[in-house]
């Protein structure tokens, strides 16, 4: 598609449907260059907070862990580094291909598949823990996919998930976000020659109801209790929930 025919980032993120396809292009196109932009957008501490996020899941040999939206596996490798059984899903297929490209030796590693977090392909309470980084914020409908990873846990499971905030306080919203499309427009021109390709992701925090709401929401889905520990002086949340 031309970009004179490409409808504009805000309409593509107007409807569920139109979201959909939207992101599930984008994770395509972006898949190989994922890593170096997670790196360049956490100042460096993306690993810092998924290894503090696999420290709160609390995982060890005999968990039974599923990551969603795992990308290229960062969070899979930690938790299975903690002895659990991981399986790995995302909807990008080239993800997994880079994320199983990782994997070394014949055992002991997370089980890839592709998937789609609003209809996941598992039992109910098949899992003792679920795990998703930067996966809610992307989905085409927060509720719908709360509701498929509360299914998937087990009595007493968690759900962790770390991902970006919207900060209330509108000054510092203006601010981060103004920071986050002035990078995400360089580096889209400078890797993909598109300034629209990660913009996505402001646009997508402005959309995005925010760590409190995103807390309300997964109590009011079957969670006994969640909470939510700031990260960044409370740009970014990991969310820690129990069923």
């Amino acid at each position: 598609m031309s970009p004179s025919a490409r409808p504009s980032l805000r309409d593509a993120l107007a409807s569920p449907h139109s979201k959909r396809l939207y992101v599930r292009r984008l994770f395509s196109t972006i898949a190989d260059r994922y890593d170096l932009i997670t790196v360049l957008l956490s100042f460096g501490q993306d690993r810092q907070w998924k290894r503090r996020l696999s420290e709160l899941s609390r995982a060890s040999p005999g968990t039974r862990a599923l990551d969603v939206a795992c990308g290229t596996g960062d969070l899979a490798f930690a938790l299975q580094a903690r002895g659990a059984a991981v399986t790995g899903l995302d909807v990008t297929h080239r993800m997994l291909q880079l994320a199983r490209a990782r994997v070394t030796g014949d055992v002991g590693h997370p089980h890839f598949v592709v998937g789609d977090m609003m209809a996941l392909p598992f039992q109910d309470g098949e899992f003792d823990l679920v795990t998703a980084g930067y996966g809610l914020r992307n989905v085409p409908e927060l509720a719908p996919a709360i509701d498929e990873l509360q299914r998937v846990l087990k009595p007493g499971g968690m759900l962790l998930s770390l991902d970006f905030d919207r900060p209330a306080n509108r000054v510092v919203r203006a601010l981060y976000l103004g920071y986050l499309t002035v990078i995400g427009s360089a580096l889209g021109f400078l890797l993909h020659r598109d300034q629209d390709t990660y913009r996505y992701i402001p646009e997508s925090i402005r959309r995005y109801p925010g760590a409190a709401a995103v807390n309300a929401l997964i109590m009011s889905h079957g969670f006994s209790s969640s909470d939510c520990h700031p990260v960044l002086g409370g740009l970014m949340a990991i969310h820690v929930a129990v069923k």
